[in-house]
């Protein structure tokens, strides 16, 4: 068989989770390990991914008896953010992934190129099992999430939600004093602030790690602020590093649908639970006035 004849594989999953959550989980390392494997026999012990194009891919995989591991490895040909990735395995047989919104899901379609050891069939289960896998993992991470429908274009929601005075009524739920420090910008670090019944400062350093206006928001808290300055507790400022929050903006006939997902930390479950829905209530009230 020819190159240009080469016969391909298609296999696809629909998980229920906004699109930019299902590409970040599919592609940041430490949770490739938490998803990729076919099956319990095997894992993933170490993953890494630059997601860019002409970047690598190296994911070890092993078998969980230590019978036998491998890489399973290539390069990006073309990358186009929650679109499509392209790539080549080091065997030179090529891959590509597509992803489509489907208001809160996701539809993820991967296409191969099988290799010749194995019959075709058995590749296929074996993908599938991959993906379905993926999907297990999404949609059993430990999160919390609210939503709430605003009777306001997204345009307006998404300003409102961010801008200064608006951000320190709507999070006024949480802390009378609440407010930031920094910009609203991908890559940007930014303070979340609020003042104690004695005066004292505290609160979270967070990154913008993405950005997108009138989509999608999403901070990734990196340490703990108290009394003005990143905290020394390192077992304090490790329970919330790397924790993620995430805010999603979807247009729907009677406005915008708002929601709102974190990552859970040990001993505020119920206050979240408690106060996002206050807090999104008035932010709800403003954007409707």
């Amino acid at each position: 068989m020819t190159k240009s004849m080469k016969s391909k594989i298609s296999v696809s999953t629909r998980i229920n989770a906004p699109l930019e959550k299902v590409w970040y989980v599919m592609n940041e390392p430490r949770h490739i390990v938490g998803w990729n494997a076919a099956s319990e026999d095997w894992h993933c012990p170490d993953a890494e991914n630059n997601l860019i194009e002409g970047g690598r891919f190296v994911y070890r995989m092993a078998a969980r008896d230590g019978s036998m591991e491998f890489d399973f490895s290539g390069t990006y040909n073309k990358v186009t953010d929650y679109q499509i990735i392209e790539y080549t395995l080091d065997d030179q047989r090529k891959g590509t992934v597509t992803f489509q919104p489907d208001g809160l899901k996701t539809i993820i379609t991967q296409v191969f190129e099988p290799e010749s050891t194995f019959p075709e069939n058995l590749q296929r289960d074996g993908w599938q099992a991959i993906l379905d896998n993926l999907k297990r993992y999404v949609e059993n991470l430990p999160v919390l999430s609210f939503s709430i429908q605003i009777e306001a274009l997204v345009e307006k929601v998404f300003k409102t939600m961010l801008d200064d005075h608006h951000y320190r009524q709507w999070t006024s739920a949480f802390n009378p004093t609440s407010h930031f420090e920094g910009k609203w910008q991908k890559g940007e670090s930014i303070k979340f602030l609020g003042s104690d019944e004695q005066g004292n400062i505290g609160g979270m350093q967070s990154l913008v790690s993405e950005f997108i206006p009138n989509r999608h928001v999403s901070l990734q808290h990196i340490g703990e602020i108290q009394s003005g300055q990143n905290t020394d507790d390192t077992q304090k400022a490790e329970s919330w590093s790397g924790a993620l929050e995430n805010y999603w903006y979807f247009p729907s006939d009677k406005g915008t649908m708002v929601y709102v997902e974190t990552d859970q930390f040990p001993g505020f479950d119920e206050y979240f639970k408690d106060t996002w829905p206050k807090a999104l209530a008035i932010l709800k009230k403003i954007c409707e006035e």
